[in-house]
């Protein structure tokens, strides 16, 4: 018999849903997909906010259990799916270092390139000299960090750090940063293309927040 899907709540355009939906697809999990209107205000609506009280996306729903905030659905997703713990290693030392890509996943990522894009494509009011400034400290480190180390950002495998950190990466020339400085980080968004199950997000051309 076949599992019941994961119900995934997202905006199409929203990194923190694209990573999500990306982990569901690289677990070749079952998912049906509910489009929250974000520019509409759907996330903001009495039947939303019983689902998530913070009114953001993504929100998943697994056999009755609902969670927000897409890291946590990362660590819930590879805890319960993945038995080998390949996404989310037992190994201490390795657990820690996939939590702390996921605190910059939460921090400089979306404050850096996270932001950037938000004013390229939609105008928001982010100070865009200050996320480029984020962005660049971000990706010297990063680039630095994936040219002494391997493929990927924790050991020789990828994990739920490198789902954690590629949308936004990936997408940061919608908010005009450049990825030619860094060209560690160009082979490490290949390598995580070429993983079996990976999709992209829609790219979209930068309209607004020009230096």
């Amino acid at each position: 018999m076949p599992r019941k899907p994961v119900t995934l709540y997202r905006f199409h355009l929203s990194g923190h849903s694209h990573r999500v939906e990306l982990f569901l697809s690289l677990l070749d999990l079952p998912v049906e997909v509910i489009d929250v209107d974000l520019r509409k205000g759907e996330h903001k609506t009495e039947k939303f906010f019983a689902r998530n009280p913070f009114g953001q996306v993504p929100v998943i729903v697994d056999n009755g259990f609902a969670l927000a905030d897409s890291n946590a659905i990362l660590v819930y997703l590879a805890s319960v799916y993945d038995a080998e713990r390949r996404w989310y290693p037992v190994d201490p030392a390795q657990s820690a270092e996939v939590q702390r890509w996921l605190s910059i996943a939460a921090g400089p990522l979306l404050t850096g390139p996270g932001y950037a894009r938000l004013v390229g494509i939609f105008n928001a009011k982010y100070d865009m000299a200050r996320a480029h400034a984020t962005a660049r400290q971000l990706f010297e480190v990063m680039d630095g960090h994936l040219r002494v180390g391997s493929a990927f950002l924790v050991g020789a495998l990828p994990t739920i750090a490198d789902v954690a950190l590629y949308t936004y990466t990936a997408h940061a020339p919608e908010g005009h940063i450049s990825l030619e400085p860094y060209p560690a980080i160009q082979a490490w968004l290949r390598a995580v293309e070429l993983l079996p199950g990976f999709v992209p997000m829609a790219r979209t051309e930068p309209r607004f927040g020009r230096p």
